[in-house]
Order: structure tokens, then C-alpha cells, then sequence
């Protein structure tokens, strides 16, 4: 989580106040305003700029709704009692994080009573993500996004109320780095440092030889330009296109599912700090002309999983989102490579090696779980700049409409959507990984650790025997190809990487 200090430096100000810089100094002066001021005054956003150290916040980004500032303007306003203590009363001394978790077992009803208790109580019941999980769980995906979470809700639970003229309340001297910090992180823009780095190997036209050799061999990333170029979707899948088509069919987003037409509807409209991705498992076979508008890129498609048929795991998605949606960091399911094609859109991707743990990201000991930020702009505002310096630094890219990237097996990745994109991706095994697939299902933990199937624990064998039907001999010419390779290496070490 931000803290203070990080909330602080990271400054906004006025441009009709700008002012030659001075030397920084560790002492503060007393009576120095707040760095965000009471919403009473509010800062225009078109007034808004980026400081040398600091952020810019979107053009559509929302003032801070009921006023909340971080904790750190507390103390730059000496004479000011924290509204936030004061209106809890003997609960100030949970944490928000707790006060909020609380909240969520109540409904929208008690939630709505509970704000009418003080003004503090009325800030923590207002709290997006509580009116977010409320409408997901009790609307499912049967809802039309209006602007707010919580108008959502009271819109589709009590049609005949009309909540378009209603007010929020500003409160006065609320202070939370907690509160705050979800606004500012689905408030600010990319910063351009965080977009500069482009350090992975862009090639075209290449042969599949040459891709296998120096990359899928290798485990390096790539960016393959020029290779789905006859591909019908980029020229078919806009908005408008993809709602005629799909009709009433339903697509996963999140933990629901939802019609394109409500999709874009919420997308258009959304600025939070982890919008809802849609990322759709099933969508061939939901809506069959979709497959046939586009195919898998020449390199790929040595697919090892398709001996299994109708048993195989997921291995294809959909996906669209606004921009700020994407997935924070995750190795790829099974221990499966992946492709990944933007159809319409950008997206900025991060990539680490298997034996770097990115910053920030704590897997448990048996990768079952990986604990990162809440957001990915978090982890960019807190770790980012960690890896200028590192030895192995990531790799880096914006992947543009047309464009490929290779994504090797065991690679940590992190994706945003710098604008509204459509994407297609796909995991597959080739030769190439087909030991430490198989390796990976026969773990003692495979029941955790597999995903896209439901018979998790019997996939290793029913992959093998499907091999071994479908390509005698193969796993075993596999087997001694690695022996011989790794023996080759032990009696030249100089040699390896």
C-alpha cells in the first residue's frame, strides 16, 4: 500500500501557482498549505499539472469524491482532528482495511443507514469497491453500468428510484492513505518513464526455423511484427461489429458474466482502479465465426495439448478492456508458452526471467498463491523504478495493434491496457516444452497448481498416454536430447548463460 511519504512527494499543483524551483530542504514550514486541499476549494482538473517528481491524472478523472486526503496533509495542518477517528469512535482503532472488510457482510440497505451515522461513516460506507462486489453478487452480470457503483446498484435493485439529481457530501479534514489511494491509483495516467523502456527483440518475417532456434529454444521473448496481417478481425472487430455478432451471448468478466452491450457500456463509462477484464475461455465456441476470423500465427502452431480433444485445458481468450485494466504479475497456467495478439489497442507488457521474482511479488513456497499490489499502477508508483538498477532487468514493450509477443514458459509477465484493447492469446506446448509440462502436471500439488481442467489430477497421465499414441517414442527422444544437452553443458560451463 501507498504510504504517507510515497502520497506526498508524489504532488499535484496548480499551474497559476507554479514557481521557480528552490533547494529541497528535510524541515517543513508550519503553516505550508496541504497539498491536496479541502474539496470546499476544489482544484480544477484542467488547471492540473504533472510536478517534476510527481503524476498527472487523466482528463476524465473524478475530483476525490467526499474529499478524502492522505495522512501526511494531517500533519502539514497541525490544528485539524482527523474526522476519520472522530466519527468511528471506538472503532478508529481498526485498521481502514479491516473497517472496510466489516462492511462487506452487510447489504446495501444497512450500508445506507450506517452512512447516516456520522460523517466518517458515511465516507467508508460510500466506498466504491463495497457498491462494486454488491452489484456483482446480487445483479450477476444483469446490470447497466450508471457511472457509479452504487447508482448501479440502487438502478437495478430499486428501478423506481431516481438517483441521477443526488449529491455527494464533501467531508472536512478526512484523512486516509488507504481511501485515497484507490481514487489516485484510477486517477493517474502512465507516466512516460514507465512507457520509455522497449528493450525486446522485434523481428519480422523471420522463418519458424529461426523463431525456434533463437527463441522458443532459448525461452527468450519476442515481438513478431507483420505475421497476422490477414487477419479478418483487425479489420472487423470494433465495438459495433462485435455486439452484432455476439447477440445476447454472455462472456466472462471477472466473476460474472456479461453481454458485450452491457460491457461496453460499463467500459466507456468506468475509471477504477482495477476495472473488470473481460477474458473469455469459451468464445469460439460460443460464437464460431469469431474462430474463423482469425488463425494461429505459423510459429505456434505445433499445439501438443490437441491430442487430448475436448479434454484439453483452457487455451484461448478473448480479451477486451479500458484503459488501466490488464493482469498484475503471473507465470502462464500448466507451464504452457503463450502468444499474445492486440487486435485493436496497445498494451504495455513487463517480463521477468524464471529466476527473477519481480519486485513487490511473493509467491508461497509451493507457487500455489502469489501475493502482489492491488493494482498494477501501485506496483508501478512503488517498484518500478527499483528495476532501473537492476542486473537483470525486465523486458520491456508496448505491444501495438498487429503485433505478436512471445511469451516463454516460467516467465513472470505483467500487462496494462494503455487504451481500450481487444486481444487475442493462446498457451500451447510444443516439443520444445513438452518435458517441463509434464513435469509440472506430475507435481505433488498438481490438484493446486493445474488449472483450465477439472480433472486436475489425472491430466499428466492422460496427456502422456496421448503422446505416446499419437507420437511414439517422442518423450523418450526428448528425454535423452536433454541428458545429452545438460551433460554437454557440465563439461563446458563456460559456455552456457
Amino acid at each position: 500500500m501507498l504510504t504517507s511519504r510515497n502520497l506526498l512527494s508524489q504532488t499535484i499543483r496548480k499551474k497559476r501557482h507554479k514557481k521557480p524551483k528552490k533547494p529541497k530542504t528535510k524541515t517543513r514550514n508550519k503553516k505550508q498549505e496541504p497539498i491536496y486541499k479541502n474539496q470546499e476549494d476544489p482544484i480544477e482538473k484542467e488547471e492540473l499539472e504533472e510536478d517534476t517528481e510527481g503524476f498527472n491524472l487523466k482528463t476524465s478523472a473524478p475530483s476525490n469524491t467526499h474529499g478524502v486526503q492522505p495522512l501526511g496533509n494531517l500533519y502539514l495542518n497541525l490544528g485539524s482532528i482527523n474526522s476519520r477517528n472522530t466519527g468511528l469512535g471506538n472503532l478508529q482503532i481498526l485498521t481502514d482495511e479491516l473497517v472496510l472488510d466489516i462492511l462487506g457482510f452487510v447489504d446495501g440497505s444497512q450500508l445506507g443507514v450506517l452512512a447516516t451515522v456520522s460523517k466518517s461513516f458515511y465516507v467508508f460506507t460510500n466506498h466504491e469497491p463495497l457498491w462494486r462486489n454488491l452489484v456483482l453478487d446480487k445483479l450477476n452480470g444483469e446490470f447497466l453500468f450508471n457511472g457509479s457503483w452504487k447508482s448501479t446498484y440502487i438502478g437495478g435493485i430499486y428501478p423506481s428510484f431516481d438517483c441521477s439529481g443526488c449529491s455527494c457530501l464533501k467531508v472536512r479534514d478526512f484523512y486516509s492513505d488507504y481511501l485515497f489511494q484507490s481514487w489516485l491509483c484510477a486517477s493517474l495516467e502512465m507516466k512516460p518513464e514507465w512507457l520509455e523502456r522497449d528493450n525486446i527483440v522485434r523481428k519480422k518475417g523471420i522463418s519458424v526455423e529461426e523463431f525456434v532456434m533463437n527463441f522458443e529454444e532459448p525461452n527468450k521473448p519476442v515481438l513478431l511484427e507483420g505475421c497476422i496481417d490477414n487477419w479478418a478481425a483487425l479489420q472487423k472487430w470494433d465495438k459495433d461489429y462485435l455486439v452484432k455478432v455476439c447477440s445476447d451471448m454472455k462472456f466472462a468478466a471477472g466473476p460474472v458474466e456479461m453481454r458485450l452491450q452491457g460491457y461496453f457500456r460499463y467500459s466507456d463509462q468506468v475509471m477504477e482502479e482495477r476495472p473488470l477484464y473481460l477474458f473469455d475461455p469459451k468464445f469460439v465456441e460460443k460464437v464460431p465465426v469469431l474462430g474463423s476470423e482469425y488463425e494461429v500465427p505459423v510459429y505456434f502452431r505445433e499445439d501438443l495439448f490437441s491430442v487430448l480433444g475436448n479434454e484439453r485445458p483452457d487455451y484461448r481468450w478473448i480479451i477486451i478492456g479500458p484503459a488501466g485494466s490488464g493482469s498484475s504479475f503471473h507465470i502462464d497456467p500448466n507451464s504452457t508458452s503463450a502468444w499474445n495478439a492486440v487486435v485493436k489497442g496497445s498494451k504495455k507488457w513487463v517480463l521477468f526471467p524464471p529466476d527473477v521474482i519481480p519486485p513487490g511479488v511473493h509467491p508461497s513456497p509451493d507457487g500455489a498463491e502469489v501475493a502482489c499490489p492491488v493494482s498494477i499502477i501501485e506496483w508501478f508508483m512503488n517498484f518500478y523504478g527499483a528495476t532501473k538498477n537492476w542486473k537483470k532487468r525486465p523486458i520491456e514493450c508496448i505491444c501495438k495493434a498487429g503485433e505478436v509477443i512471445f511469451v516463454p514458459n516460467g516467465w513472470w509477465h505483467l500487462v496494462i491496457n494503455l487504451e481500450e484493447s481487444i486481444a487475442i492469446t493462446q498457451n500451447y506446448v510444443s516439443r520444445r516444452n513438452l518435458l517441463n509440462v509434464l513435469h509440472f502436471l506430475k507435481r505433488p500439488n498438481a490438484g493446486e497448481l493445474v488449472s483450465g481442467t477439472q480433472d486436475r489430477v489425472n491430466l499428466h497421465d492422460k496427456f502422456e498416454n496421448a503422446i505416446e499414441c499419437t507420437f511414439p517414442g517422442t518423450i523418450n527422444q526428448l528425454v535423452q536430447k536433454a541428458e545429452e544437452k545438460k551433460a554437454q553443458e557440465k563439461n563446458h560451463p563456460s559456455g552456457t548463460q
